[in-house]
């Protein structure tokens, strides 16, 4: 597995189990929850993967979203 190839995978793999983390906490839909997440400051951070946020635990990163997550919540997205 080359370097990008192990990027790419613990950024999926970040995402999947930030994704399961905020339909759990939140009660929210599959779909409403990827639209949060792909569109938060906190996935273009992970996505880039130079500064090292790819590295980190997913609960971590999930703290993270969470903490960008709180303000807008009121049910829904």
């Amino acid at each position: 597995m080359t370097k990008k190839q192990l990027q790419n995978f613990l950024v999926a793999f970040t995402t999947d189990r930030m994704t399961e983390y905020i339909i759990e906490d939140y009660h929210i839909t599959l779909s409403d929850a990827l639209k949060f997440i792909y569109n938060s400051e906190t996935y273009a951070k992970l996505s880039q993967t130079e500064n090292g946020l790819y590295t980190q635990s997913p609960a971590y990163v999930y703290e993270l979203l969470e903490k960008e997550y709180l303000p807008h919540h009121n049910g829904t997205i």
